[in-house]
């Protein structure tokens, strides 16, 4: 299932690579990648090298042609060009969808996208499913910060399927789920009942709704009333890669705390966030990351692929 590519395509201000054109063109799965995590702001390196070349080599396994979304020189890219990669391991410019028009006007010359970047891309290029690590959302304290995830509106006006951990554990994962009721974003946890929390399979928050086979999350795509609107398939953390989840949340309680006094607000929590937990957790919290990036990448690649089918 794929959308009309949008006018941004045809002006050259969004570039698909060769290989995610010619994917498109013959109707070939294509899984849509963020590239922050492959950034040095979402991974250090070399973790951030290996988790981008492991996510490409899962997803062309399985017969699929992953694109990393990025800008570069001036240009939003959908898929790299060979050798294109290193600089987005380098790039330290981390753009939401809201700064994809201005990137392009001033043409930066590297910058890695998020969720809500990635979906918007994905979507102006005709490609219906993304994969990613976890999803932004509803920012505790909330009530005087007005602290919200552009990745959630963008779920909910892109018709993508975003496959993904759960939303950051040191989210307000309640109010992350309420937004995307409200918003009409189907939820769907993959044989799971419980609402993932990135580093651990459960937040303890039920699911709106499970399903077991790909056919299903192909169908809840097709069959949604709202046309727009993205749906949220969730996929826990694979158990032997789940960090501790009392020993997290202590760690995660003293990370919002330093946040806090800092001042740390906006784009740079999570980045400042997941820097302090892979020091509280002796880097334990890397290879969960990397594991969990892949795990989805899999399943992505099997929607995808079933989504190809047209069945």
């Amino acid at each position: 299932m794929t959308h009309p590519p949008h006018e941004l395509i045809r002006s050259g201000a969004i570039r698909t690579s060769q290989a995610v054109g010619e994917a498109l063109a013959s109707g070939r799965p294509v899984v849509a990648l963020e590239s922050t995590i492959f950034s040095n702001l979402g991974l250090p390196a070399p973790a951030n090298a290996d988790a981008l070349h492991s996510c490409q080599e899962v997803l062309r396994a399985a017969g699929v042609e992953p694109a990393i979304t990025a800008v570069l020189d001036g240009v939003a890219r959908v898929g790299l060009q060979p050798g294109e990669e290193e600089r987005v391991l380098r790039a330290t410019t981390k753009l939401a969808e809201r700064d994809l028009a201005v990137a392009i006007a001033q043409e930066i010359e590297a910058g890695v996208t998020t969720v809500s970047a990635t979906v918007s891309l994905a979507h102006a290029a005709g490609i219906s499913v993304f994969a990613t690590g976890g999803i932004g959302g509803v920012h505790r304290g909330v009530d005087s910060s007005w602290d919200i995830s552009a990745d959630l509106d963008a779920l909910a006006h892109h018709p993508v399927i975003t496959v993904c951990a759960g939303a950051k554990a040191f989210l307000d994962l309640p109010k992350t789920l309420e937004y995307l009721e409200t918003a009409g974003v189907p939820v769907l946890g993959w044989q799971h009942d419980w609402f993932p929390a990135f580093y651990t399979r459960s937040s303890g928050l039920p699911i709106p709704h499970r399903v077991e086979t790909t056919r299903e999350v192909a169908a809840v795509l097709r069959n949604r009333l709202r046309p727009e609107t993205g749906v949220l398939l969730t996929v826990p953390i694979p158990e032997e890669h789940e960090l501790d989840a009392s020993e997290l949340q202590a760690k995660l309680d003293s990370a919002l705390a330093a946040a806090d006094v800092q001042r740390v607000t906006g784009a740079a929590v999570t980045p400042f966030i997941l820097g302090l937990i892979e020091q509280e957790t002796a880097g334990e919290s890397i290879p969960a990351n990397v594991a969990l990036a892949l795990n989805n990448a899999r399943l992505a690649a099997a929607v995808a692929t079933e989504l190809a089918s047209g069945v």
